[in-house]
């Protein structure tokens, strides 16, 4: 994978591939609502009972490694081609990236693809730019940017951003594994949980906390990519479109949130590109690297930076 959106032959496919049906608009809903609903009353709830160390630690180590499985597999190297992976690496990934139930690795990637080839321009499925720029505009546009945009009927059309993943017929199985990695994300936590403090209450107060609150924060990072981080933020880099660089989101969202320097250099598999910028995500890359998991890593050159560097005054007007 070398390209974040392959190239088509003759008459370009269309750019949608009709509409989800009813049943799958169903579990999008679902999923995104259960989990922010978790969120809404986890405050109440943890307010001096039901959250114990245990909770805490299942909930950081699922979320990290279902983020880190969208940051770099699904992202980095599944929709942008970044770097090369041996054959476990690359359905380790498609498995651990689904697990963020985000969707099947097949979806995510067309969609995202989608989002480059048409970043904040019409096409773009989840552009805040769509509807215009006052504020009741922007307002709109955060929503759909969001998490809106998920409810629509629109299906993108794999055949034409996602080619090279639907002829591979291990991500194809992992593809059609999405339902049981969904109940792999959610219940494995509550297993842990109630073997770890050997009771059923564990198990219910990790199931809360490190199953359906660990994948709304996770959700809501995300989706803040989309959404923030094309209205708000740094642009020291020339691109083609609203994205910024929002560091209050660094850490949560494992590097994805410089968001301007990824988009001004797409497969790049380091988006904290200067001095300072903490991108967790290339130092797994980094480390697949060393352990001979991943190859030909495309690191940020020098010389291409400073190419799309903008002078001081241009980015301080951008932002």
């Amino acid at each position: 994978m070398t390209t974040t959106v392959p190239r088509t032959q003759s008459a370009p496919q269309p750019l949608l591939a009709g509409e989800n049906s009813p049943f799958e608009r169903f579990l999008v809903k679902l999923f995104a609502v259960v989990p922010a609903l978790a969120l809404a009353v986890a405050v109440p709830f943890a307010w001096g009972w039901g959250l114990g160390w245990t909770d805490v630690g299942l909930a950081v180590f699922f979320y990290t490694l279902t983020c880190l499985g969208v940051t770099v597999g699904f992202h980095r190297y599944f929709t942008h081609g970044a770097f090369k992976a041996t054959r476990a690496l690359r359905i380790g990934l498609a498995m651990i990236g689904s697990m963020a139930m985000q969707g099947p690795v097949i979806g995510w990637v067309a969609d995202h693809r989608r989002h480059h080839a048409f970043a904040d321009r019409e096409g773009d499925p989840h552009s805040p730019w769509l509807f215009g720029t006052s504020a009741t505009a922007l307002a709109k546009g955060f929503w759909h940017a969001h998490m809106g945009w998920m409810f629509r009927r629109d299906l993108t059309n794999a055949a034409r951003f996602a080619p090279d993943l639907e002829a591979d017929p291990d991500l194809q199985r992992v593809n059609r594994l999405f339902p049981a990695l969904t109940a792999v994300t959610l219940l494995a936590p509550a297993v842990a949980g109630g073997l770890i403090s050997w009771s059923w209450w564990g198990a219910l107060t990790a199931f809360f906390w490190a199953s359906l609150v660990r994948v709304a924060v996770l959700h809501h990072v995300t989706w803040s990519v989309n959404s923030i981080c094309h209205m708000i933020g740094d642009r020291p880099f020339e691109a083609r479109d609203k994205s910024a660089n929002f560091w209050p989101l660094a850490i949560l969202s494992m590097g994805e949130s410089w968001h301007n320097s990824h988009h001004a250099d797409p497969t790049c598999a380091r988006h904290g590109v200067r001095r300072g910028q903490i991108d967790i995500s290339a130092r797994l890359i980094r480390v697949f690297e060393l352990l001979g998991w991943a190859t030909a890593v495309r690191w940020p050159k020098p010389e291409r930076l400073a190419r799309k560097l903008k002078s001081a005054s241009d980015a301080r007007t951008a932002a």
